[in-house]
């Protein structure tokens, strides 16, 4: 009865993922995915140099990082990855290319389709970090011709602790876990098969057309949130407006820190963040945010899920103006 629970929740992820069953490897998160691609591609023999861009997400960053050598390309203002400049670094001994679907702070769609033909053109492998853009955004692995590629459950209103590494059919890498023969001997380990079997009763809720009006209704939210946000002087968007992942929006404000933003609103009984989520033990401005150009240290992320309510957003955009006139009038004496 387990298997038969785990096949059909591998079955679930697949389908949503617009791959067959076989390519789906379950793993714990989506950190461990990401490691398992990049662990896979240096352990083949097919090179010892990486490929990514500065806004890639710290588990891509610091699983490259392990590389032999690594070249980090740069991005415009709204954080979009340009693909010449990604495939110009590629070199006779590259790996592995990472392209991120959507950027995980500030929402900005990277164009993924465009990389994915070039690195195939090149015969270089190209792993796709679609953590925060699964369950929110139509993603098509086997139409992609991307490589590798990593989701994470909770993203999409799953389990935490479960994720998968999706598997191009006929790629062959060596297996970060070893030990056992879980997971067709591509991950050892006792398989989790409550997470699992969440992971794909998730992935069931949004696919088909349940994407459709999840992606709607997030992107009206967050439309609504950008909007409030921007009539309040000295605020702006960052990220690509118009071409982004419909569950986050990312702000700037002028004249305030973040966290003192974040207090505010945390007193108002909204719930936001400053950063990327696995940055929150760290004091060091974001990443992403620093490759942009903007003020990482005056940012603020605002993203919804599938339980946000429409009175959700009517609290925060009561909020946000009272929180941020009162600040500035702090810090003003």
């Amino acid at each position: 009865m387990a298997r038969a629970a785990l096949e059909e929740a591998r079955a679930q992820v697949a389908e949503l993922l617009g791959t067959r069953p076989r390519q789906v490897v379950f793993t714990s998160c989506g950190t461990e995915a990401v490691n398992a691609a990049v662990h896979g591609a240096l352990a083949s023999g097919r090179g010892s140099h990486v490929v990514l861009a500065e806004v890639e997400h710290s588990a891509v960053r610091d699983a490259s990082d392990r590389a032999p050598r690594t070249t980090r390309v740069g991005v415009d203002g709204h954080g979009r990855i340009d693909p010449a400049a990604l495939l110009a670094a590629v070199e006779a001994d590259t790996a592995l290319v990472h392209c991120q679907w959507g950027n995980h702070e500030v929402g900005t769609l990277q164009p993924v389709r465009e990389v994915a033909a070039a690195c195939r053109e090149r015969g270089v492998l190209l792993h796709v970090d679609a953590v925060a853009a699964a369950g929110h955004v139509p993603v098509d692995f086997d139409d992609l011709g991307a490589d590798l590629l990593s989701v994470s459950a909770h993203k999409l209103g799953g389990p935490k602790g479960a994720g998968a590494l999706l598997v191009r059919r006929g790629l062959r890498l060596p297996a970060l876990l070893v030990g056992g023969q879980q997971e067709r001997g591509r991950r050892a380990g006792m398989e989790d098969v409550a997470a699992w079997v969440g992971f794909g009763a998730a992935a069931a809720t949004v696919t088909g057309g349940a994407l459709d009006g999840e992606a709607e209704r997030a992107r009206a939210q967050t439309e609504r949130l950008l909007d409030a946000a921007c009539e309040i002087p000295g605020v702006r968007a960052y990220g690509e407006r118009g071409d982004r992942l419909p569950h986050i929006a990312c702000i700037g404000v002028d004249g305030v820190e973040a966290e003192a933003v974040l207090l505010g609103l945390d007193q108002a009984g909204v719930a936001a963040h400053s950063g990327s989520a696995c940055a929150s033990e760290s004091l060091e401005p974001s990443p992403v945010l620093a490759a942009m150009g903007v003020e990482a240290e005056r940012s603020l992320r605002l993203s919804v899920g599938w339980s946000t309510t429409d009175a959700d957003i009517d609290r925060a955009i009561a909020a946000l103006p009272s929180v941020v006139e009162r600040l500035r009038r702090l810090a003003a004496g």
